[in-house]
């Protein structure tokens, strides 16, 4: 048997001598598997040890082997030839069930991400499903509960407008996706789903204002897709009630997205070498006016009825939004070379 080891920090030590605080770890930036901490063999008596000390709702367990990782694949394959298993997932499957007996010895149960399927789900996890929906179904066609937090619907770290408007992140999510959420998809039993979630996940956010940036009001469009019947949803409607309560949140101090108000931009080739430029609204009853030379728009500006065709001698274009008379959202600003690069010019 493999004497119990630690890997932190790029080091390994026996496990009595390992003693890592949170503290000293820091917040790590961006995201993936970071290398603070990596237990290596007798992974469950380290996991069980440390709960023991620190138990208050440990509800997340994952192991994760990366094939690559020369230090400790030697380790992982001994642990599946000992304990005969048949590959690294069945070693993650063998690595929940274990976890989940002790678990349950303290009168909790375990959930996890939807990875936690690999390799056979343990009998009474539970599953949080983020990579789409499939996972979720899957879990619940099996009998096991189901929270759905899938990336498609739900993930409100993602960018909610035109990307020249938000700070740049790996996706989008638009406030009326976020609408159509339905927790509860066609086939599994009802009852096997306990809810749905929405995650902000804060690995490019900066600070509080920028989380209640990304909160609201796309929040409202998750809780509202959760609470209420598919049948009673209503877009046009719900967008009204959000604009009822903007000015209680201007009222409160609390930073919003006005994205509804701003279009999408997208960009496709014409010709040899032209651009045309197209405006997709997410709401209603929005006018947008627009310039290709130096100065900002108003509504007396053209305004956008369809396609654009970009002038040949423009840098710049710029788009005032309007809802009425009143200017709603910000003035955006897009050069021509991006609307090229979205048009699939390579120069």
């Amino acid at each position: 048997m493999i004497k119990p080891v630690c890997y932190v920090r790029g080091k390994f030590f026996p496990m009595d001598e390992a003693s890592v605080s949170v503290n000293d770890l820091g917040v790590q930036r961006g995201y993936g598997i970071f290398d603070f901490l990596r237990v290596s063999a007798n992974v469950p008596l380290f996991i069980e040890d440390h709960l023991d000390r620190f138990f208050h709702s440990a509800q997340e367990m994952r192991l994760t082997c990366k094939e690559s990782r020369q230090e400790i694949k030697e380790i992982v394959f001994q642990l599946i030839k000992e304990n005969n298993l048949s590959d690294e997932h069945g070693l993650q499957s063998y690595f929940i069930q274990r976890i989940e007996k002790y678990i349950n010895s303290k009168g909790k149960k375990i959930i996890g991400w939807d990875e936690i399927l690999e390799g056979g789900l343990a009998p009474g996890a539970a599953v949080m499903s983020w990579r789409g929906m499939k996972g979720g179904i899957e879990a619940a066609k099996q009998g096991h509960e189901v929270v759905m937090s899938p990336t498609t619907f739900a993930y409100i770290d993602y960018m909610q407008g035109d990307r020249i408007m938000e700070p740049l992140v790996y996706a989008s999510l638009r406030m009326k996706k976020a609408y159509t959420f339905e927790p509860v998809p066609e086939g599994v039993n009802p009852a096997l789903i306990k809810g749905g979630q929405a995650n902000l996940w804060t690995e490019q956010v900066y600070n509080f204002r920028q989380a209640q940036y990304m909160t609201w009001p796309r929040g409202m469009a998750i809780a509202e897709a959760v609470w209420s019947p598919k049948e009673k949803r209503n877009w046009n409607d719900f967008v009204k009630r959000v604009e009822d309560h903007l000015p209680r949140l201007d009222a409160a101090g609390i930073k919003y997205a006005p994205s509804m108000y701003e279009p999408d931009i997208k960009a496709t080739k014409e010709g040899t070498n032209g651009i045309k430029v197209e405006l997709m609204p997410e709401i209603d009853g929005i006018d947008s006016y627009y310039s290709f030379d130096n100065s900002w728009p108003d509504n007396m500006y053209p305004k956008y009825s369809s396609a654009i065709p970009v002038p040949k001698d423009a840098q710049m274009m710029r788009i005032i939004n309007y809802k009425g008379n009143q200017q709603v959202g910000r003035p955006m600003a897009i050069t021509v070379e991006e609307l090229r690069k979205r048009a699939g010019y390579k120069d």
